[in-house]
This record gives C-alpha cells, structure tokens and sequence, in this order.
C-alpha cells in the first residue's frame, strides 16, 4: 500500500468523518527527529513511523495511543516555510479538487490515493490559504474532545471572511453564521501574532454543521502577518496556557502572543523552533 503525507492509517476509525469537519492537521519540518523533541516535550506526545514511505521520513502523534497528528521530514534541499495543515473531510476527493479548481482556489497536491485509508489533496482556496481535503475514515484522535494534547479548534485567518466564506460553503455544505451569532457558539476571535493593526472584530464566521460549529472564519483586514498570509491556525487544548508556553520556550520555542483571556478559554499564539505557528487554548470550563 502506497501511503502519503498526511493521512490516517487504515482501521482508525469506525465511521468517516461528516464533510467538512476538519479531521487531521500535519506539519512538515526541516528536522523531523528535533521536531518531534519539541513537541513530545511539549504536548507529551508519543510517535510511532507507519512504516516505509516513498515520500519520505513521516510519523504519527498519538496521545492515549490515538492518533492526533502527523509529522514529516521535507526533503532536502527544500527550504520551504514549516506550517500546520489543518485536512477537512469529504465524500469525494476527485469531485472536491475539480471543484476547487473551477472556483478560484489551486489544487497543489492529488488527488492522491492512501491505499484502503482513503485519498488525499492537497490545495489553497481563492485568497491563498493552504488546506487539505481528507476522502477516508474518521481518526480515533478526532474524537478526544478536551484531552491536553490533541486538536482542539480550527480556524482561518484572512483578509475578509465573506471574500472566501462562500467558496467553503459551496464546498462542504456549511451553515454560515455572522459574528453575533458565531460568538456564541465558538467564540476565539483575537488580534493575530505579529501585527499592530487591530482586525475588525465583527468579520468573524462560524463554519456550521447540523447545528454544531466546527471551525471559523476571521477576517482581520491589514492585521494579517504579511509573512504568512491568509492561513488555517490549528488551537491545541492544553491543561495549562501560561505553563504550556512557558514550555514552548524552554524548547526552543517562541511566543508570538502571550497567555491571555479569550471568549473560548485562556490562549497564547507560538511558533516551534522551525517556526510553524500554533495556539495553545484552555478552554473555559
């Protein structure tokens, strides 16, 4: 079985995931053994290698013997940004990469077959933000809900929400719910890491399915990192955020926004030592 970047082992899950959840978040590093130093430091992650890849070196994060995410090595030479990305769930991944491409966003990557877990692409909607498509079962990790260590929240950092909400919406079927509305349900919306401009704080979305949120889009205008772009932030639920980013720098670490109050919970944005750039979040309990 040929396996790629990214996707779950077969057997990981009883029942697929429903289109457009986010379902898996990956990184590629530089340095794929100082890599998952960092993070088995800080999230108490343990690592096992799902066995030869033609790819190249990839392992998968487990917390409680689940899978939560995946790490790979990029090969050398390769002196691209490290980022997390965040993998949304579909029925067809054939169907999604040709409708991608006919609405203004960029298929990168596939669609490429994982062998009996699934297929895979690889893409970047009409602003630029990368994402992944995931055809396949539900991860076991998805369903940790609360546990330190695992995903906890999903969210896309653009210029404008409504510029891009419709192209996710006609995509995976979401309810799209305005900033009032939305700041009930899932509410993180906070000013970006690496900025001194303030976003908007009504350009704020909730990406809704039967009723339930299950990530967000929010608009910040000028406040977007120009290093980084439009993007997917990937939240990790941690037991303590002062503590957890206080760890981050004894790691190696950086902290971009420090421990502080949000309508979700206590968050800190950081960057690993590649510079991937994650949220740590307790949420509100």
């Amino acid at each position: 079985m040929t396996e790629v970047w990214g996707s779950p082992r077969p057997g990981a899950g009883e029942v697929r995931q429903a289109p457009g959840s986010p379902c898996w978040t990956s990184l590629l590093a530089h340095d794929l053994e100082s890599i998952q130093d960092f993070y088995g430091g800080l999230f108490g992650w343990a690592f096992y290698s799902p066995g030869p890849r033609q790819l190249g070196p990839y392992v998968r994060a487990t917390v409680d013997g689940r899978d939560v995410a995946g790490l790979g090595e990029l090969a050398p030479g390769r002196r691209l940004p490290t980022a997390w990305t965040t993998y949304l769930a579909s029925d067809d991944a054939d169907e999604a990469a040709e409708w991608i491409r006919c609405s203004g966003g960029t298929v990168g990557v596939g669609p490429l077959s994982a062998g009996d877990a699934g297929r895979l692409v690889l893409a970047s909607d009409p602003a630029g933000a990368p994402f992944g498509v995931w055809q396949g079962q539900k991860l076991t990790g998805a369903q940790l809900a609360g546990v330190p260590g695992t995903p906890a929240w999903h969210e896309l950092v653009t210029r404008r929400a409504s510029a891009v909400a419709g192209f996710y919406r006609a995509l995976f079927g979401y309810d799209v719910k305005p900033a009032d509305a939305a700041r009930s349900a899932h509410p993180t919306a906070d000013a970006p890491a690496h900025s001194t401009a303030e976003p908007d704080p009504g350009d704020y979305l909730t990406l809704q399915l039967d009723g339930r949120p299950v990530a967000a889009i929010r608009g910040v205008g000028a406040a977007l990192p120009r290093e980084r772009g439009p993007h997917w932030m990937t939240y990790f639920e941690v037991a303590d955020t002062d503590a957890a980013a206080l760890r981050t720098v004894e790691l190696g670490g950086r902290v971009l926004r420090p421990p502080h109050e949000a309508p979700a919970g206590r968050v800190a944005t950081v960057a690993d030592p590649e510079g991937a750039v994650f949220t740590l979040l307790r949420t509100a309990r």
